[in-house]
């Protein structure tokens, strides 16, 4: 019996030694890497013009549905730190070397409306940083400090990151710098609301305030991300992390070092994801792509042939499996080049050829007008014709029906709500009242149908079906 117990525990030791010795030891990583990472704290002057006693609340991204819109944060908003207004505000983050003679990459949130940046060094030396650009759209931030002999991080490749690699982040949560947490690669190419230009990185990583800015690295020990974002119903670490790959962050880096900003690739449409209803409708065995649901007018790809509805599989050779594909990839292409793109439309595959613009500014969103009860028809809808203030205020210059009132029905399970614009009908533009009521009553029953309706000023195509 003592001799059963003895063996019992010498091959339970032997298998924890085991299991020990595959887990990673980042040690030496850690070491070597460390000394590398800096603290990053910034200064906001108060403005006496701007002074208030009501605290700023947390800027939330962007076209999130209702049930998250206080689920995705920024780790760290300098705005956020700055509640009296009467006094200076700081706030914290972290960043990296990547070059000898003192360029220090963070987030562009991080240091966004900074009138000092001060660089805190593994040494305990703090060097005042100077801003030489960022871009809002990526997140990135350059900075540089007067120094030389700087120990720099090495650049690795996000590409041959694999899901389910282990990966190493160094930053400063809640301040408490070099602080080292691991975890594995979750998913790669994540589209997130507000950053449709960078295919994040997805990790189990913990990430707290504090992180941002700061670097993630491989199993080589080179980084492949900026840790920018996470996902929280608390404002804290809950498993998921997000970075931005280092392909995306070193082009707009040499774009900075050399014009002092940044520049991206349009095309200048709005998209969305072919679900399988919508699949189905467009007469598709496979839910991937990008469907078009809104051309731009004076937009690269208002010169070209596309079309609403048509549903980009390809972008230069490249598949676009999912529509957050298409924006980086477009995003990362020099500008005035020529691209092409392969398209799905009416069930046949063209190409489509164009030149790469210039990303401007974001158009604003459009205010709802007041509804007014209008005769319903059989889908559950209230609609009416617009007048040309309702047409300006919606931004739809022509064409199209506006829904007053949603009842019960094959519309609203298809997710059409008050205010909305119906557009198109299964490819048919939608001019008047009576052209709807026409094509409603011809729809065929059991059969999934596509819709586009224009939502608080964008398109999107959904997907609709009326019983028997």
């Amino acid at each position: 019996m003592f001799n059963a117990i003895r063996w019992y525990f010498f091959l339970l030791a032997l298998v924890s030694q085991q299991v020990l010795a595959q887990l990673p030891d980042f040690t030496d990583m850690v070491k070597v890497n460390g000394a590398s990472v800096v603290n990053i704290s910034t200064t906001h002057k108060a403005k006496p013009e701007l002074k208030t006693n009501n605290a700023k609340q947390p800027a939330i991204p962007e076209g999130l549905p209702p049930e998250m819109e206080e689920l995705f944060k920024h780790f760290q908003n300098p705005d956020d730190e700055d509640e009296g207004g009467d006094e200076d505000s700081q706030s914290l983050g972290s960043g990296f070397i990547i070059s000898k003679d003192g360029y220090v990459l963070t987030n562009h949130h991080v240091v966004k409306n900074a009138d000092e940046i001060l660089v805190k060094l593994s040494d305990r030396r703090e060097l005042v940083a100077k801003l030489i650009g960022s871009d809002e759209r990526t997140d990135v931030a350059v900075l540089k400090v007067e120094a030389t002999d700087l120990p720099a991080v090495t650049i690795g490749s996000p590409e041959l990151l694999k899901v389910g690699e282990w990966v190493l982040a160094i930053g400063s949560p809640f301040g408490f710098e070099q602080s080292a947490t691991a975890g594995i690669v979750s998913a790669k190419g994540r589209s997130l609301p507000g950053g449709n230009y960078v295919p994040f990185i997805q990790t189990d990583v913990a990430i707290n305030p504090g992180n941002s800015g700061g670097p993630l690295f491989n199993m080589e020990g080179k980084v492949v991300g900026i840790n920018s974002q996470i996902y929280s119903r608390t404002g804290g670490f809950m498993g998921l992390s997000f970075s931005i790959p280092m392909d995306v962050v070193m082009n707009v880096v040499e774009q900075i070092k050399v014009n002092g900003k940044a520049t991206h690739g349009w095309l200048g449409v709005q998209i969305q994801d072919v679900t399988r209803k919508l699949a189905e409708s467009f007469g598709m065995k496979t839910p991937q792509g990008a469907l078009v649901a809104r051309i731009v007018p004076d937009s690269p790809a208002s010169q070209t042939d596309l079309q609403i509805g048509d549903i980009i599989t390809e972008f230069n050779g490249q598949a676009i499996i999912s529509s957050g594909d298409l924006p980086p990839l477009v995003g990362v292409t020099p500008i005035n080049n020529s691209a092409t793109l392969k398209v799905i439309r009416q069930g046949e595959t063209k190409t489509v050829t164009f030149k790469v613009g210039l990303l401007p500014e974001q158009d604003k969103k459009a205010p709802q007008p007041k509804a007014e009860a209008k005769p319903s028809n059989k889908l559950g809808i209230k609609i009416s014709d617009m007048n040309a203030e309702e047409r300006d205020v919606l931004q739809v210059p022509k064409g199209g029906v506006l829904v007053r009132e949603v009842e019960k029905g094959a519309a609203k399970e298809a997710g059409i709500q008050q205010g909305d614009v119906i557009l198109r009908i299964q490819n048919k533009t939608i001019n008047s009242v009576e052209e709807f009521d026409k094509l409603v009553n011809a729809l065929p029953v059991d059969k999934s149908i596509a819709v586009l309706i224009q939502h608080r000023g964008n398109p999107a195509f959904l997907a609709l079906k009326i019983s028997k």
